[in-house]
C-alpha cells in the first residue's frame, strides 16, 4: 500500500519513482496497491472487496475505450469506479451541501509494468481539505478508512 501517516493537520506525503528514475516527494492523495492478476479479474475483486465495505459501483468508465472510440488514442486499460457508499455520502451532504462535486469516490484500475494491475483510490482526506469544515474532514476519515481496507485486502 502506498499510503504514508501522517499528523492531524499535515498533508501525507510520500516519495515517488517516475519513469524517468527521478525520487520525488509527492502529497499523497490516494491509496494503491499492485496485483497479480488478469485486468477484468482484478476489476471485479475490486469491486467485492468495495461492497464487502459498503460501496456501490454506480459509475464505470472504460478509459481505455473512450479513448479510442472519441479520439482514435490507444491506450492501456484502465477502468474508472466511481464508489459511493450511500451512508457516509448522505452524512457528508447535511454538513456541506456543495460535498456533491467531490463524490463519487474514485477508485482506478489500470494495466502496470511487467502485467502487474494497480488498482488506487482516492484519500478523501486529501481531497476534503479543500473544505473548512471540521466534521466534514472526521466523516472523510471515515470513508478513507473503509476504501483503505478496501484495497488492502486485495
Amino acid at each position: 500500500m502506498m499510503r504514508s501517516s501522517s499528523s492531524h493537520d499535515a498533508y501525507p506525503v510520500r516519495k515517488v519513482t517516475l519513469p524517468s528514475n527521478d525520487v520525488r516527494t509527492v502529497v499523497a492523495y490516494y491509496f494503491s496497491k499492485l496485483l497479480s492478476a488478469g485486468f477484468d479479474a482484478a476489476v471485479e475483486r475490486t469491486k467485492e472487496a468495495l461492497k464487502r465495505e459498503g460501496f456501490g459501483v454506480i459509475t464505470e468508465i472504460d478509459v481505455q475505450q473512450t479513448l479510442k472510440e472519441k479520439i482514435n488514442v490507444d491506450f492501456r486499460p484502465y477502468r474508472i469506479l466511481g464508489a459511493c457508499n450511500p451512508a457516509l455520502a448522505h452524512e457528508a451532504l447535511q454538513l456541506e451541501d456543495k460535498v456533491g462535486t467531490m463524490l463519487p469516490c474514485n477508485v482506478i484500475v489500470q494495466a502496470a509494468s511487467h502485467g502487474r494491475i494497480e488498482v488506487a483510490a482516492i484519500d478523501p482526506v486529501a481531497s476534503m481539505r479543500a473544505i473548512e469544515n471540521p466534521a466534514l474532514l472526521e466523516k472523510a476519515r471515515a470513508v478513507g478508512a473503509k476504501l483503505e481496507k478496501a484495497i488492502n485486502s486485495l
